[in-house]
């Protein structure tokens, strides 16, 4: 007897705890949550941005002080997945160096490198990957040696190629609130279950 009366005073603490107010509660950290991890994203897409800037104006520091703020807040903060960010002007300034070093070779032809530009310049509306492998293809075909690509390497795209990894939860706002969701969540299913077991305990034990 005074094991029903035990098993009814859990079923009745348990129900005391409505499911509705758990819902409300869910909703609300639910949203709290969204609003959060969408300032993480937010913040993400900020700091790539300057990134890109950075690369458009050429400042290598800028560059590098840019890649790190952003590789520090994408690794400290979740939903914050950004991808591959690639820096083409950095890279076609690095190429454009390395052809200007190999150009100053004069050939039986002339300046080959100013008649590359004469070729590829009007062919191309902006300076990009493209503009580049065009010259590097002019000056292998007619430069003195004939094999321009053994002695002029362009730099390897991958690294100018960056890529951090978000974490799946982080202690920040957004962290805390789905963690307080995922607690929630599992509270309304523990009452449930909870319920539903002491009833069929209490079950049993009156058919004792």
């Amino acid at each position: 007897m005074a094991e029903n009366t035990g098993i009814k005073h859990g079923i009745k603490r348990l129900q005391s705890v409505k499911t509705w107010q758990l819902i409300i509660l869910l909703v609300l950290f639910g949203f709290l949550a969204a609003t959060f991890l969408r300032l993480n994203n937010i913040g993400m897409i900020q700091r790539r941005e300057a990134v890109l800037n950075a690369d458009q104006q050429g400042d290598a520091d800028q560059i590098k002080s840019r890649l790190f703020d952003l590789q520090r807040y994408v690794t400290s903060h979740m939903n914050t997945n950004m991808g591959t960010i690639y820096l083409e002007h950095q890279y076609n300034r690095d190429s454009q160096e390395i052809i200007n070093e190999a150009s100053g070779v004069e050939s039986a032809n002339g300046n080959i490198y100013k008649k590359a530009q004469d070729v590829c310049a009007p062919r191309f509306s902006s300076y990009s990957h493209a503009y580049l492998q065009c010259t590097v293809d002019y000056l292998e075909r007619y430069g003195p040696s004939g094999e321009l690509r053994s002695t002029v390497k362009l730099p390897k795209t991958a690294a100018y190629s960056h890529s951090f990894a978000s974490p799946l939860w982080s202690n920040d706002f957004a962290g805390w609130s789905v963690l307080i969701c995922i607690l929630i969540i599992v509270m309304i299913v523990a009452r449930f279950i909870g319920i539903i077991v002491l009833k069929l305990i209490l079950k049993i034990s009156n058919r004792g």
